[in-house]
């Protein structure tokens, strides 16, 4: 909870409050590189996955879709993956700059290295524009649709961080930007933006209102006080039923492009796989439903973490499709 006194001091080893316990950065990480990929949340990897998924699910539909794999599919995957990495680096760096004076009024994020004084503004700029920049040259070995679309990207990822201030809404605006590469990575395979994908990145959409919702109710009451705006605090006591409206939306829209994926070039069998893909993942989400205690803080973050394995489900039946 907010309270009138000055943020803390950093702990002495500068771990930031909400990092996995015993992370790779704060364990092996020069000291002098801790700072900077703690502000890319390099301690905290739940995110390059959330925003790496999507992507994965793009090409994976994409293959078949066209009923193709080529060679330069599997640079597409590691290049998703790399790119994940790098741009939600950035784009949490990005976001802390923005919100830095909001984050020194959060118990949960004031540890975190710009409010906290292990970074400045100057150098997390500077960092900022280093991972853009090696995104970009991973962009543009993509063809010149998906370059295309890898730059528009840019727009809702500039834009999210604001969000909060004049929607109740934000979840929208982080979904549109961590479900880019669902566009991007289809694009990348096909050459060309299909429906198919666009459905796809609906279906995103609608997850991320899902487990980012969950994410947000571990800061409605500092959030309340200091007049930040979430569908976490919209919501309120009725987010069970909310999210059970995203669990449909997620796994009724999945579906609907897992079909119209599979229609033009892939067999009965493939397409029952593929699109016991999303069934599987809504069931998972049924699961953390079951869980959901949205005034215990601890269970909120347990359960948006385990949102990794919800989004690998569905990519494990289409990488099962395409070999059928």
């Amino acid at each position: 909870m907010q309270d009138n006194a000055p943020p803390p001091e950093p702990a002495e080893d500068g771990v930031v409050a909400d990092a996995y316990a015993r992370n790779g950065v704060d364990l092996y990480a020069p000291a002098a590189a801790r700072p900077y990929l703690r502000l890319s949340r390099a301690d905290r990897p739940i995110g390059t996955w959330l925003l790496l998924l999507p992507c994965w699910w793009g090409l994976s539909l994409a293959m078949l879709y066209d009923g193709q794999t080529h060679w330069h599919d599997l640079w597409i995957f590691i290049g998703c993956a790399i790119g994940a990495f790098l741009m939600r680096g950035a784009g949490c760096t990005w976001n802390d700059i923005t919100d830095r004076d909001i984050d020194a009024q959060v118990a949960r994020t004031r540890s975190r290295p710009i409010p906290s004084g292990q970074v400045s503004i100057k150098g997390a700029t500077a960092w900022m524009i280093a991972q853009a920049l090696i995104s970009f040259a991973i962009l543009v070995s993509f063809n010149a649709a998906a370059i295309r679309l890898g730059v528009l990207a840019l727009v809702p990822v500039a834009i999210y961080p604001f969000a909060k201030r004049f929607t109740w809404w934000p979840q929208v605006f982080l979904g549109l930007a961590f479900n880019w590469g669902a566009l991007l990575a289809w694009t990348a395979h096909t050459g060309r933006l299909d429906a198919p994908a666009v459905v796809l990145y609906l279906a995103g959409i609608a997850w991320t209102l899902f487990y980012d919702t969950i994410y947000a109710h571990q800061d409605t009451e500092d959030d309340a006080l200091i007049g930040v705006k979430s569908t976490a605090r919209l919501f309120g006591e009725n987010s069970g039923q909310w999210l059970r409206r995203f669990l449909m939306g997620t796994v009724g829209l999945m579906g609907i492009a897992v079909i119209f994926a599979s229609l033009p070039h892939a067999s009965v069998l493939a397409m029952a796989v593929a699109i016991a893909g999303p069934w599987a993942m809504g069931w998972h989400m049924a699961w953390q439903l079951r869980g959901l205690d949205i005034h215990n803080s601890k269970k909120m973050m347990q359960l948006f973490r385990v949102n990794r394995d919800t989004g690998m489900i569905p990519l494990l039946f289409f990488a099962a499709a395409l070999f059928l």
